[in-house]
This record gives C-alpha cells, structure tokens and sequence, in this order.
C-alpha cells in the first residue's frame, strides 16, 4: 500500500484510514481539511504523531506546538490536547501505542 496515492482531503473535518492494528499497536493515516472542530480530546493510550505533508498546531500542557513536514510529537495517554491551525491536505501518521 502507498499511503501518499489517491489523497483526497475531506471538505470538512479528517479522514482516518487504519493502516495495521496488531497487539498493542495501532497505525492510522489521517488526512485532515482546514475546517476541523476545535475539540479537547484525552485519549487512554499513547500517541506518536508525524507530519507527513502539510502544517499543523497542537497544544498540549498549556504549550504551543508547530509541526511542518517531517516533525514529530509524542502525546502521552490522558494528556489533553487540542489540534488546531491545520493546513488543508495534511496527512499524518499517527501511532496509537495501548
């Protein structure tokens, strides 16, 4: 599978394609719009994200991160975080670790 083939982003909101799902593991490619929710979310496992294309800011722990192509973030699990200012097309990698 070539996850960068036939990227259409959504109008609104993110789309979210599950890539593997084995044991404790879980990958996702996320496309996102520029029109998301701006929403709090807590999540039960850990994450590791990477900008694969585009621009994205997360805030996490009162923090503002700015990630462009290439970067990198982990989120700790029950860590609040809030995804805002994404640019249209972004595609993420996103490692859920249970």
């Amino acid at each position: 599978m070539n996850i960068l083939k036939n990227i259409k982003p959504p109008l609104n909101g993110e789309d979210f394609t599950t890539l593997l799902n084995h044991k404790n593991i879980k990958i996702v490619r996320i496309i996102s719009s520029d029109k998301l929710d701006i929403v709090e979310y807590i999540q039960e496992e850990d994450e590791w994200v990477l900008i694969i294309e585009g621009e994205a800011t997360i805030i996490m722990n009162n923090q503002k991160y700015n990630l462009i192509k290439g970067d990198t973030l982990f989120i700790p699990s029950k860590t609040k975080h809030i995804i805002e200012n994404v640019k249209s097309a972004t595609i993420w990698l996103a490692i859920h670790i249970f």
